[in-house]
């Protein structure tokens, strides 16, 4: 038998062995040690709203129905008839008052229990409905963001988000003061592995560089409020793999600086919004268009990126599939919400200037990652430049790779329940 590759021996604080991105016996662990083992996003509660919404999601490779039963609550369930396998439901959303299996018709409640069975009578002996209900997971939700995990003893969801909260609070005022919904979504798949896109987020060293053509699509303003390397802006570890990268500081609460000058490109919006709103609630909502200052990592598999959720699902070592969510305001203006999409599909759109140089960068670091033997990926830029806060938290320049960093201490421990020191704390 082949023995199981030691993940202690392929990270250091500052580094990691490249065959991190596409060993299959690593990939292996990874889906059993952190995807099984951890918090995952499935889902946000605009997508359920009314009871008898469902979703169709996965949680690492196992596909779920993410669905709001006839009293409200939200369940996780295996996407898996209990008598021979085949899936319930293939429909990505819908509406419905059951599931029903299509290969025998068993029938599903919304909250997995087994109602019926058909040909009951052709089992020997008493059929236990009740011991047959589609395998549900822990599920809890924080401000909207619903999350699911297979492990029954893992701390609660508010203790593994930790210092991420005020931070997810701010996100979601990008409701302009309605709750925040989604808006529809653009999927692909990269030929790579699921790290990389999670060590992009919180890297704001490449904006400049990848994103040079979506720089030189927009007015100069937005281009001065995008060069954000050197300037004031930090990267900071929120413990439990979780990061944050404030580029635009001033934009980091939108209920803030209200007073500011309403950008040049947002004129002819705000002055439309005027005809409804007053000019307060008209600044509000153009902050809110304009997305907030900040990406938030939450380790393992979402993003809140500056105006969208990011969403990683692993397919194997070396395919990843990527979806980002639009989000917008839920009884906000539509003109401010078609002013949010169509930010969105230029930067994230498969047409757009931002997502398809990413998805080119990350190819190439799969690539590229297969070119020798023993050859390391750096990760140690800002390492040892840290400041400190009042409150004892460390961060670091933007550009730092602290975020990745982070990521890869609470990779460390799902994988071995060991870690390296936290950065500041020494060897």
């Amino acid at each position: 038998m082949q023995d199981l590759p030691d993940p202690r021996t392929l990270l250091a604080p500052d580094r990691a062995d490249g065959s991190i991105y596409s060993d299959p016996d690593l990939y292996d662990m990874e889906m059993d040690r952190i995807f099984m083992h951890n918090w995952i996003w499935v889902a946000h509660r605009s997508e359920i709203p009314e009871p008898g919404d469902f979703i169709t999601t996965f949680v690492g490779p196992h596909p779920v129905i993410v669905c709001r039963d006839r009293q409200g609550v939200v369940h996780v369930m295996l996407n898996r008839c209990r008598h021979r396998a085949a899936t319930v439901c293939e429909l990505r959303r819908g509406k419905t008052a059951s599931f029903v299996c299509p290969y025998h018709g068993w029938a599903y409640g919304l909250d997995g229990t087994l109602r019926g069975v058909p040909h009951q009578e052709g089992y020997s002996g008493h059929l236990d409905k009740s011991s047959l209900p589609l395998v549900n997971l822990r599920v809890e939700e924080y401000n909207g963001l619903v999350f699911a995990t297979f492990d029954e003893t893992i701390p609660s969801l508010d203790s593994w988000l930790g210092r991420t909260k005020p931070w997810i609070d701010l996100f979601m005022k990008q409701g302009a003061g309605w709750p925040v919904k989604t808006m529809g979504e653009h999927k692909f798949t990269f030929p790579g592995n699921w790290k990389i896109q999670l060590e992009n987020t919180t890297d704001a060293y490449h904006f400049p560089i990848v994103h040079k053509s979506f720089l030189d699509s927009v007015d100069q303003e937005t281009q001065d409020t995008l060069n954000f390397v050197g300037g004031k802006g930090f990267v900071e570890d929120l413990g439990n793999g979780h990061s944050v990268m404030v580029m635009i500081p001033e934009l980091v609460d939108l209920d803030e600086n209200l007073d500011a000058p309403i950008p040049e490109r947002f004129a002819e919006l705000a002055a439309g919004l005027s005809k409804d709103y007053p000019p307060e609630k008209v600044r509000q909502i153009i902050r809110a268009v304009g997305g907030s200052g900040f990406n938030l990592n939450l380790f393992p598999n979402l993003a809140c990126s500056m105006a969208f959720f990011r969403v990683l699902r692993p397919l194997s070592a070396t395919s990843t599939e990527i979806r980002h969510i639009a989000i917008g305001m839920d009884g906000g203006p539509d003109v401010a919400n078609q002013a949010r999409l169509r930010l969105h599909e230029h930067f994230q759109g498969p047409m757009g200037f931002g997502t398809p140089d990413d998805a080119e960068a990350w190819d190439r670091v799969q690539r590229g990652s297969l070119a020798g033997k023993n050859i390391d990926i750096l990760l140690n830029r800002g390492l040892g430049h840290e400041a400190q806060r009042p409150d004892g938290n460390l961060y670091s320049d933007v550009s730092a790779e602290t975020g990745m960093r982070a990521a890869y201490r609470q990779w460390l421990v799902a994988m071995t329940d060991k870690a390296f020191p936290a950065e500041g704390e020494g060897a």
